[in-house]
């Protein structure tokens, strides 16, 4: 569920493009004319727009506002201007090559995904950079997590609604044959059952698993760790409930003293088109309070009012 409005009086892309061009010349940039024209841009009309603004100055209008705009609302702005398997290659790449690699944003984005959101990204990530996702996730990643990471992304998994009661009942017994039923813990069937499942089928794993020996959750908590037990933990929580694991992203990003600004810029730009009303009911639910106050009380001036845009309306 998208909560990025498109304005009631519809204007054309050529439209948007002469506007923005205004908003570029003389001193200065004209930024709030920039973030009411993009905020309320869908994915079909950014496209257009861009390509009209292309057409008539001759110049890339990414180029342009990488030239206007500074500090978080330019990564954001940046972001957004991309399709959705765009901007997740651009912000993998960005995690998996480069000065610091951020293994914890690489396996959140991959983790959090769908098979055929995968399978789009693989292919735009090469055509991109030159370079397969996997070869990068093989070079940086290690050990267990990483073997979970190339299996992920490499199964075509099903989409469906349905699951298959026995089976799951079988692969919970399985997990806690490998897990809290013996010394050690046997990785190989975590990795197979987690990187070869459905999410609805994994959601009746962990209900089975609930019913026969306690929280599924905290058998991965207890049995593995690091990087692995993220993996293993995103995958959980997106299969039973996405709107609530990203809620919970953000209320970590806005906790205690300063804002994790890449993070809450990282998950509006990319939930935004996808499940934001979902995850604005998720963050009300578990934190009480809304999350447009939330990131209006952690955010200012032009960022925050592209952020908020994006967000979409407190109901």
């Amino acid at each position: 569920m998208a909560t990025v409005s498109v304005p009631p009086t519809l204007t054309s892309a050529r439209d948007d493009a002469i506007q923005l061009h205004r908003a570029f010349k003389g001193f200065g940039c004209d930024t709030t004319t920039v973030v009411n024209i993009l905020a309320h841009r869908n994915s079909a009309q950014r496209p257009i727009i861009w390509h009209e603004y292309r057409t008539m100055y001759s110049e890339d209008l990414d180029v342009r506002l990488s030239k206007e705009l500074s500090g978080d609302l330019k990564r954001a702005v940046l972001l957004w201007m991309h399709d959705p398997a765009g901007r997740d290659a651009t912000i993998l790449r960005k995690a998996l090559s480069g000065d610091i690699i951020n293994l914890r944003t690489a396996t959140e984005v991959i983790c959090s995904r769908t098979p055929s959101q995968i399978q789009q990204l693989k292919q735009v990530y090469h055509a991109m950079f030159g370079v397969y996702l996997e070869h990068d996730i093989e070079y940086h990643a290690s050990g267990d997590h990483k073997k979970l990471l190339l299996a992920y992304v490499g199964t075509l998994r099903y989409e469906g609604p349905e699951s298959d009661r026995i089976m799951a009942e079988n692969d919970a017994k399985a997990l806690y044959k490998a897990g809290e039923k013996r010394l050690g813990t046997d990785e190989k069937t975590f990795i197979r059952i987690f990187s070869e499942r459905s999410r609805a089928h994994l959601g009746a794993v962990s209900s089975a698993y609930h019913n026969m020996y306690g929280s599924l959750k905290k058998a991965v908590k207890k049995e593995t760790s690091g990087n692995f037990e993220f993996a293993l933990l995103t995958i959980l929580q997106c299969a039973e409930n996405p709107g609530k694991f990203f809620a919970k992203v953000l209320q970590k990003a806005m906790k205690g003293m300063g804002t994790d600004d890449s993070t809450l810029t990282r998950v509006i730009v990319t939930r935004a088109e996808i499940d934001m009303q979902y995850i604005k009911a998720e963050y009300h639910k578990k934190f009480g309070k809304s999350l447009n106050d939330a990131v209006h009380s952690e955010t200012s001036g032009h960022y925050r009012a592209f952020l908020l845009a994006l967000i979409g309306p407190s109901h």
